[in-house]
């Protein structure tokens, strides 16, 4: 503890001195110590992904989805860059294709099913931003992108394995 006397005026004007004890508790002293380390996409993001090519054929993907129980995946081109996303409900789209425009079955590429406007997300996001991100919007999924380049796939489970690290209280 700090001592410090610190001069006071009182009601007739006389000088006086007053002590003064510097007093912090001892858990804020702890958290001014401590550097308070935000949780970040990176360290929940899943990395090996699987991802398909635009001109792959959406039958073929379609059985992937499946085999592999994921709803959905990245679309990249040959130099490794995100030009979509192909999710289940975009797959939904072949069953109308075949049954309402009598267009021949397996024919169709990627490309024409994806959706190629894609949301992404910094690696170096605050998992609480993206959290955000997910309850404002109908995504299951944010690829996941550093400079630019694909660099994984973070999706709501993701978030919700994050919650269990991420600190009750802020304040």
């Amino acid at each position: 503890m700090a001592y410090r006397l610190f001069p006071r005026i009182n009601l007739n004007g006389n000088i006086n001195a007053t002590l003064m004890i510097n007093f912090t508790p001892k858990f804020k002293k702890e958290l001014e110590r401590a550097t308070i380390q935000q949780e970040t996409v990176a360290d929940y993001m899943t990395t090996k992904l699987i991802s398909f090519a635009p001109d792959q054929d959406i039958r073929e993907v379609i059985e992937i989805i499946i085999a592999n129980k994921i709803s959905g995946a990245p679309v990249v081109n040959r130099d490794k860059e995100l030009v979509g996303i192909i999710s289940e409900k975009d797959c939904l789209r072949v069953i109308l294709d075949d049954v309402y425009h009598n267009l021949p079955p397996n024919e169709g590429h990627v490309s024409n099913y994806m959706s190629h406007k894609v949301i992404t997300v910094e690696d170096s996001m605050d998992v609480v931003e993206v959290a955000n991100l997910f309850l404002n919007s109908n995504f299951r999924r944010y690829p996941v992108v550093n400079n630019g380049k694909l660099v994984g796939l973070v999706s709501r489970r993701d978030i919700l394995r994050a919650s269990k690290t991420i600190k009750k209280t802020s304040w």
